[in-house]
């Protein structure tokens, strides 16, 4: 590989993979300006107002001319995203998946039928003002029980109440996720009395459930709260002692994706790897999840194209144009998305950084569109609705049933989920630097290794953490959650 990165033929525009001096010579092309690591270079002239073209897709306009050599960024380019737009169902034809046979892994095989990959106890408050209990709790249950099950761990939270409308069922929706989520073995829900999240009007969410593997404290009710709760984490603990790994089918995996703190190299190395990852486990009939609505904006008709049928297609654009309309609601504008640690890195707009985003669906079809925290149905690609905040995608993933999260990313972030998160890096020098975050270096494509072999051995790596090996994360005791909120407090 040279020193300059030309990803399309159709592109103008190609990424340096190092840095570039002004006046140096590059694959043929003489820059005119400094030229960062993962920044790009006009490999023409482009005229004000026509399109920077990247993956062979526009990421932009130049809102000045541009000469061949010029460094591309901010100063001379600008996003074009719509607020709003009318999309027309036209549906590409889709190659023939043959599916393949699914290798296996070892996790828990559920009461209901379901499967989990860990074998922990959850404690779940259902209102942030009895965080700090539920905390305490875990620590308890640690000491006296941890070695019973794979640890007990509180998930804090600010909500619970004082909310309405739609940030009080959202933020029910996710606890009921995560309490549903088979990679705990057990559950401790953790109420205080008089909230709005009252453990009467949350129990119905449940549906059905193994009393065995589902407990209840309010603190309120009783006089030592924490006697109490450790009690019944005693109790969880034997159930949970009693489960035994088992071979199962990575057809039955559900794994989530999610980029962050990301670079110019997102979308050349970890995001397309991922995207065969997609491809490989919803071949031999497993679930894939892609989150992260505002980044679609700008590419959204490439996902659209490969909706299943017209039904899905029509959910995908309600999607896009809903959360557009949650930004304009706000006063902001729809393309304000690439973060400074983005720019940074190399990406300018929004579609830059979408295009780069989409790269981890790979070339699946898209099977379902779900709503905010709302249970992945179908094997296949399914689009999830929610924002790119970190914390907060992670914890819909995870309230939508990923056993898993892999995380792609550029700059490096010590973020965890509830669920195992498995750190990619996009680049060599962030993995050896960050050696304690990262579980798996994509960087080496670039150096020259192939996306086939690095897609098996990131398969490898996905079994064998769903088998119980732990991730950076896990090991660092990295474990955040954040639900969405939109509306008024009281």
């Amino acid at each position: 590989m040279g020193r300059l990165l030309k990803i399309n033929p159709l592109d103008n525009v190609a990424v340096a993979v190092e840095a570039i001096k002004k006046g140096e010579t590059a694959d043929g092309l003489t820059v005119s300006d400094d030229i960062s690591f993962g920044h790009k270079a006009a490999l023409c002239d482009i005229r004000r107002g026509e399109r920077v073209i990247k993956y062979g897709f526009p990421i932009g306009t130049a809102v000045i001319d541009i000469k061949k050599g010029q460094l591309v960024h901010s100063h001379n380019l600008k996003s074009a995203v719509a607020e709003q737009m009318e999309y027309e169902y036209k549906l590409k034809p889709q190659k023939k998946v043959e599916r393949t046979a699914a290798p296996s892994f070892y996790g828990y095989r559920r009461s209901d039928g379901g499967v989990g990959i860990r074998n922990e106890v959850w404690i779940i408050p259902l209102v942030g003002c009895v965080n700090s209990t539920a905390e305490e709790l875990a620590r308890r249950a640690n000491e006296c029980f941890g070695a019973k099950c794979g640890g007990f761990f509180a998930f804090t939270h600010p909500y619970g109440c004082s909310q309405l409308g739609d940030d009080h069922e959202n933020t029910r929706r996710v606890l009921a996720g995560l309490c549903r989520h088979p990679n705990a073995a057990g559950m401790l829900l953790v109420g205080l009395g008089c909230e709005n999240n009252t453990l009467s009007g949350f129990l119905p969410l449940l549906g059905e459930y193994d009393r065995r593997r589902v407990k209840a404290l309010v603190t309120q009710s009783c006089a030592d709260e924490l006697s109490e709760g450790t009690r019944l984490l005693g109790e969880l603990a034997d159930y949970a002692a009693k489960q035994e790994r088992a071979e199962i089918p990575a057809s039955e995996l559900i794994i989530g994706f999610k980029c962050g703190g990301s670079d110019a190299f997102s979308g050349i190395t970890a995001n397309p790897l991922c995207g065969r990852l997609t491809d490989i486990v919803t071949g031999f009939g497993g679930r894939a999840i892609l989150t992260e609505t505002p980044e679609m904006f700008g590419a959204e008709t490439i996902l659209m194209e490969r909706a299943s049928d017209r039904e899905t297609f029509l959910r995908l654009a309600a999607m896009i144009n809903g959360f557009k309309s949650y930004f304009t609601a706000h006063g902001q504008a729809v393309y304000e998305n690439p973060s400074p640690g983005n720019k940074e890195g190399g990406i300018t707009t929004l579609e830059e950084k979408s295009l780069g985003c989409i790269q981890k669906s790979g070339s699946a079809a898209v099977t379902d569109v779900l709503d905010y925290s709302e249970r992945c149905r179908k094997p296949g690609l399914s689009l999830l609705n929610g924002p790119g905040n970190d914390i907060v995608s992670c914890t819909n993933l995870a309230a939508a049933g990923a056993h898993m999260i892999l995380f792609t990313t550029g700059r490096g972030t010590p973020l965890g989920a509830p669920v195992p998160t498995i750190k990619i890096s996009t680049n060599t020098e962030l993995a050896e630097r960050k050696k304690n975050w990262i579980d798996y270096d994509a960087g080496e494509i670039l150096a020259g290794k192939s996306f086939e072999d690095s897609a098996a051995e990131l398969l490898s790596l996905t079994l064998q953490t769903a088998s119980g090996k732990k991730t950076r994360s896990e090991q660092n005791g990295s474990r955040e959650m954040a639900i969405f909120k939109d509306g008024v407090t009281l």
